[in-house]
């Protein structure tokens, strides 16, 4: 890494996160004799999503086994469904176990990247300019948070706050408190803070559909073999990961989705079978895996709690002093906590990223993001996306496709060098019918054939978020680069 000025710093590889996708790049960037690169963390800590996301309750909905690095297992994880602190642990583990850490530069907000023809600029809001031949984005997707525009929103008296922006000063005991949304994070802090608070309303515009969640402490003893015999714990990994993909063909076909729907709906009568009126307002209306199916054991029960109550009716506004719905009824709070999500569909395109002849990235994406095997984009040289569109998963773990990923990147650059160009570029025709076809199989899929409407889609109704299959058949695509998908420039 070279210091050219005060303002610009030059690498071989500029990698944007420190999340697992940034940390995983870069331990193998490492491995490869690729050891000039830089992490650009716009946080004051590495982390990611794990570092934001520190909400009551927060966890992960992948077992853990299979929710961490296969070339780094940690034989001390203490559930068999990591909570927060630990997985954030795990990370900074990494960070150390691989010496990373003097490599990454805190409070790097990145806020665009130009391409001059040789290198990319890349842009910090600091002023600072970090020259690279290559650029790795591996932002993830569960970063920026979406609150919705209600009307007098600026005008609440009390405390409102998004659940990635957990406000921690905040008491929440003996508190009025709104609970807008009924994701993912939702269903996890909701019964995390419902016995403290004074009374929860639970805004829900779409009930969720819930399945047991099989989490359970891991014994001592169990974790002194994994650390004793480390092939036990990778047998545990591998019956987790071909058990997760069993449901691929579900989600493919919606018809078969019938034996895991019949599960949900069994665990859904028996948890409200004293209150079939609470029962008719969380019973989903659209066919299992639509949306992604939420795993846990004490959402239920938090809603049949005397201090909360399902408010099915939509919002109107908010006053000072609460959420009103379009019935016109005023439910008094004064906190106001959104578990709605994430902007996922444009997050990388609100940055000024310019690529070459001057197109701009968010231009490119105006009608919905796409890139060749979610890593590359036609007219943006050396630049690669891990996690990138249509890269997410409904059934499996984020960090499978993120070790798919890298061999590609690496494969990529590696071919820069051997050839002694100056870049590679994708092949527009091969970009497009690449996502041509994966919409073709996204069509059949239950997440647009099973009547609803999910943060998958974008505005134009397009999945460009989820992988239309197996794991394994991503990684056989993502092995090494087919020279006829690029140009060498």
């Amino acid at each position: 890494m070279e210091e050219r000025s005060a303002a610009t710093v030059t690498v071989d590889t500029a990698i944007v996160g420190s999340g697992f996708a940034g940390l995983g790049i870069a331990v193998k960037l490492d491995e490869a004799g690729r050891r000039d690169w830089l992490i650009l963390e716009k946080g004051d800590t590495l982390g990611g999503t794990w570092r934001d996301n520190e909400y009551p309750g927060c966890a992960c909905d992948v077992e853990s086994h299979l929710y961490s690095f296969s070339f780094r297992q940690n034989p001390a994880w203490t559930r068999t469904f990591a909570r927060q602190p630990e997985i954030r642990a795990y990370l900074e583990d990494v960070a150390d176990h691989y010496r990373l850490r003097d490599r990454i530069r805190y409070g790097a907000h990145v806020t665009g990247a130009e391409w001059d023809g040789t290198a990319w600029d890349v842009r910090l809001a600091d002023g600072t300019t970090v020259r690279a031949r290559f650029v790795v984005f591996g932002t993830g997707a569960l970063h920026d948070p979406s609150i919705p525009d209600i009307e007098g929103l600026d005008r609440f008296a009390g405390t409102a706050f998004h659940s990635a922006r957990w406000d921690h000063s905040h008491d929440l005991r003996g508190k009025r408190v709104a609970v807008i949304g009924t994701g993912a994070s939702a269903i996890q802090f909701v019964p995390a803070i419902a016995p403290d608070v004074e009374s929860l309303t639970l805004f829900q515009r779409t009930a969720p559909w819930v399945l047991p969640k099989g989490d359970k402490p891991i014994s001592d003893d169990a974790r002194r073999r994994y650390r004793r015999f480390p092939l036990l714990q990778r047998l545990a990994r591998t019956a987790i990961y071909w058990r997760h993909e069993a449901l691929v063909a579900g989600f493919m076909n919606p018809r078969l989705m019938k034996a895991i729907g019949r599960v949900a709906t069994t665990y859904l009568d028996r948890s409200f079978a004293k209150d079939p009126g609470l029962k008719a307002k969380v019973t989903p209306d659209f066919t299992i895996g639509c949306k992604r199916i939420l795993l846990s054991n004490d959402y239920y029960p938090a809603l049949r709690r005397d201090n909360v109550d399902v408010e099915t009716t939509g919002i109107a506004r908010v006053t000072e002093t609460g959420v009103v719905t379009t019935d016109g009824v005023e439910h008094p709070c004064d906190t106001i906590v959104f578990g709605t999500g994430f902007r996922i569909a444009d997050s990388l395109s609100r940055m000024t990223i310019t690529g070459r002849d001057g197109a701009k990235l968010g231009d490119a994406w105006r009608g919905g993001m796409e890139a060749l095997l979610g890593t590359t984009v036609a007219g943006f040289p050396n630049l690669f996306l891990l996690t990138g569109p249509n890269t997410g998963l409904g059934h499996s773990s984020m960090v499978l496709m993120i070790e798919s990923q890298i061999p590609y990147v690496l494969d990529a650059m590696n071919t820069v060098d051997r050839h002694r160009a100056t870049a590679i570029d994708t092949v527009r025709e091969r970009q497009d019918d690449f996502n041509t076809e994966v919409q073709a199989k996204l069509e059949k899929a239950v997440w647009s054939q099973g009547g609803c409407g999910s943060w998958y889609l974008d505005e134009h109704g397009r999945n460009r978020t989820l992988w239309p299959g197996a794991t394994f058949t991503y990684r056989r695509r993502t092995r090494r680069i087919d020279p006829a998908d690029h140009v060498l420039l």
